[in-house]
């Protein structure tokens, strides 16, 4: 059961407000899902299938983490402030400061077992501990600002440009001045400048900091859950409810496979623009093109929801992008601006996904109330970072692994072969990923507009029928 409280209505501030949440979150995110790869490929000189086993390891405990979280959350006593707000003071400070260790430049020449443990300490502490504290709490939250479905669709519209923003803003400066240029044998290369990096991931903290403390004063929980008269699912009960409930098993899936593909799209720029086309402004200027192709997703998808249904517009979204990907496959044009125009068709598919993607997760947690009878966001939200967790952790292991499988290293970058194998890894792997996601959601998915709608009349009669009791 959940009653709301009488507060100040659901405005523009709060939509802003969880904005700079997830402009927080993705200054530490997307720089290590963008950058920490080539950081310690280039500048610690670490083998990338030694750093892709790290991540896909911290990644794989991190999601054990989150369903720990996700308990203490719904465990979380309700303050004036909330339930779900208080973890993002509490945790603000310690997880940019985790992010700004990661990238110590002064160690790089340190022995080689000291920079991994360095990397293995450093990256479990950030995401498998700080970075769940915090980010499960503040997506959590969402479902408690407002029930009404068209706030939440704006909640996850506005959650999905905070990230953007940060995205931009990292991979637009970072390609801009991480770089030096080296001339060798008459070939030019690009050089990540190690001290320099260091220098930006500091910044990039404390933007990060000031993000997450004007989420908390912008933001007010209004919906607060009442399940103490109700015994909390336990661990044996939540995995059971979550392999019988197909909508939150198949979004899992969905969102695994979802996660390879957009972080490899993601996490390849950073050589396909300074390794293959030996330009990496190349990379600024993607981004330039992706937050365009994201702003007219944000524009155009709210009105395509409420006309045809979250699930139905990801489709035709997630085949836009696997449409694309293959022509950039096929084409491999020469000219760097060719393949960056053809991505922005891809980024645009990408970007109305991401834009119902959080949406999704509430629907989720409408379908399980119903179907279970208790109402637990906190449980449900860190089931489903569970799962972007495993598709991190395997986008980690797959990006390291085939980077190794194809001879990358520093010294190898402008081997032909080594070339043509970054154009395919970046290509192929999220091409592939998208056409397995648009099936998923089509075919298995089952939260599709219809039903979803059923949802939302079948809990506003609930709730209503439940506080009409309390009034009695």
């Amino acid at each position: 059961m959940e009653t709301a409280i009488n507060k100040k209505s659901f405005s523009i501030k709060d939509k802003l407000g969880y904005l700079f949440g997830n402009f927080g979150n993705d200054f530490t995110f997307v720089l290590a899902s963008t950058f920490l790869l080539k950081f310690y490929t280039d500048v610690m000189a670490i083998d990338a299938w030694i750093v892709g086993i790290v991540m896909m390891i911290s990644r794989f405990l991190d999601a054990f983490t989150d369903i720990a979280m996700g308990r203490i959350c719904n465990k979380s006593r309700v303050t004036k402030n909330g339930k779900f707000k208080p973890w993002i003071l509490r945790m603000c400070a310690p997880v940019v400061i985790a992010s700004f260790l990661m990238y110590q430049a002064s160690i790089a020449d340190a022995s080689m077992p000291i920079k991994i443990i360095w990397l293995s300490v450093t990256y479990i502490l950030w995401g498998s501990i700080l970075y769940t504290a915090i980010n499960i709490p503040y997506g959590s939250m969402a479902s408690t600002i407002s029930s009404k479905p068209d706030d939440r669709q704006s909640l996850s519209t506005f959650r999905t440009m905070g990230g953007v923003l940060a995205s931009s803003i990292i991979s637009i400066i970072v390609p801009m001045i991480a770089y030096d240029k080296l001339t060798e044998n008459g070939v030019t290369q690009s050089v990540l400048n190690g001290e320099r990096f260091t220098i930006i991931a500091g910044v990039f903290s404390v933007l990060a900091l000031i993000g997450y403390i004007l989420c908390y004063f912008m933001t007010t929980e209004r919906i607060e859950p009442k399940n103490e008269e109700k015994k909390q699912t336990s661990i044996k009960e939540m995995i059971i409810n979550t392999f019988t409930n197909r909508s939150l098993i198949s979004l899992i899936v969905g969102s695994i496979i979802m996660l390879v593909g957009q972080l490899t799209l993601q996490g390849m720029a950073s050589y396909i623009f300074p390794d293959y086309y030996l330009n990496p402004e190349g990379q600024s200027i993607s981004t330039f093109v992706m937050l365009g192709a994201t702003v007219i997703a944000a524009a155009i998808t709210k009105p395509l929801v409420k006309r045809f249904g979250k699930a139905e517009i990801s489709v035709v979204a997630v085949f836009i992008s696997a449409v694309f990907l293959i022509l950039q496959f096929i084409l491999r044009p020469d000219n760097m601006y060719v393949f960056i125009g053809l991505q922005s068709f891809v980024w645009l598919g990408i970007g109305i996904i991401m834009m119902v993607t959080w949406a999704l997760v509430t629907d989720v947690i409408d379908d399980s109330e119903i179907k279970y009878g208790v109402r637990e966001d906190g449980s449900i939200y860190a089931i489903y970072s569970f799962a972007r967790k495993l598709g991190q952790s395997a986008c980690s292991g797959i990006q390291g692994g085939l980077l190794s499988l194809i001879g990358y290293q520093v010294s190898t970058k402008n081997d032909p072969d080594v070339l043509n194998g970054i154009f395919n890894i970046a290509t192929l792997i999220p091409a592939i990923s998208m056409i397995l996601l648009g099936l998923i959601l089509w075919f298995w998915y089952p939260l599709h507009k219809k039903k979803v709608l059923e949802n939302v009349e079948i809990l506003r009669l609930k709730h209503e029928g439940e506080n009409n009791e309390t009034n009695n």
